[in-house]
């Protein structure tokens, strides 16, 4: 039996739906918990590798201790650096529509202003409007992959400046007031600046993504509109509609990303209506690009 296979035969191909031809998949009759077997999770971890985003119905008997207790199957957690995590849990992030910080309603990759950014995410819905609130998520790989050869030559060769510090309300002009508050005093409380490669090779399936997203500040090496309009060519590919895989939330839902893999955003089209999920990430490693060069923090505050 091959490893395929033998992945196959732990979790039925037919509960393996998925979404698009390029990114997302839904994973049906799971039960996700703690105390899973370790070939499952294997198998969930795999077909995470091969769709970069998976979803789960019904999990509606996680709680924020089952959400971190699973999300430790898959590796070490790592909290927020600079946001307060829950109140008696470890490292649960939860973004409320209600609060400042709760709307993140551009394309980003996650933490990607500190050097070793999480690998994935786990992302539990616990309130969600009636209508509206859904999440896109963009595969980093195919947007790579789709570029002309010059395009790719010129994006191997580059490096970009990632930070928490970005002019947000430049990024989100007709906020709330409370957000942009949010953002200078909580958000940005602490300042993060790091140099990444502009495409990463992805450490498990040697894939090239490119790694961009709302924290680059600027192209290193190129004029301010020379490197706004460079990052827009690339950025164009990532968000590209064929690209993407848009999911409409109940209560309950799970959803796993590969953070080293994907883009993704929250679309902001629910007016007023409340809407609260809760996000566990997982740690990662240094990225790595093209020429063997690795990420560097150009700001990293003391410990």
């Amino acid at each position: 039996m091959t490893r395929h296979e033998s992945f196959a035969a732990i979790i039925p191909q037919d509960d393996i739906v998925p979404l698009t031809a390029r990114i997302g998949a839904e994973i049906r009759n799971l039960r996700l918990a703690g105390d899973l077997p370790q070939p499952v999770i294997d198998a969930i971890w795999q077909q995470l590798l091969r769709h970069k985003v998976l979803f789960f119905r019904g999990q509606d008997h996680l709680d924020d201790g089952e959400q971190e207790r699973f999300a430790l199957r898959i590796g070490p957690l790592a909290p927020h650096p600079t946001q307060a995590i829950v109140s008696g849990t470890a490292s649960i992030l939860e973004l409320n529509s209600s609060k400042g910080g709760g709307r993140a309603d551009q394309w980003h990759t996650d933490v990607t202003f500190v050097e070793a950014y999480p690998k994935a995410s786990v992302l539990r819905g616990v309130v969600i409007p009636p209508v509206g609130g859904d999440t896109i998520w963009a595969n980093t790989a195919t947007a790579y992959d789709d570029l002309p050869a010059p395009l790719k030559q010129l994006a191997d060769s580059l490096t970009a400046i990632h930070s928490n510090a970005y002019d947000y309300a430049a990024l989100r002009p007709r906020s709330r007031d409370i957000d942009q508050k949010y953002h200078a005093e909580v958000f940005a409380s602490t300042v993060y600046e790091t140099e990444h490669p502009v495409v990463r090779v992805h450490p498990e399936t040697g894939e090239r993504n490119l790694l961009l997203g709302s924290f680059v500040q600027r192209i290193e090496g190129l004029a301010r509109d020379e490197s706004q309009k460079t990052y827009e060519l690339f950025q164009a590919y990532v968000t590209a509609p064929e690209n993407t895989v848009r999911w409409r939330w109940q209560a309950g839902d799970v959803v796993i990303w590969d953070n080293r893999a994907t883009q993704h955003l929250a679309v902001n089209d629910y007016g007023d209506a409340h809407r609260v999920v809760r996000r566990v990430t997982i740690a990662g490693d240094v990225p790595v690009g093209v020429t063997g060069a690795h990420s560097r923090p150009r700001i990293k505050p003391a410990p």
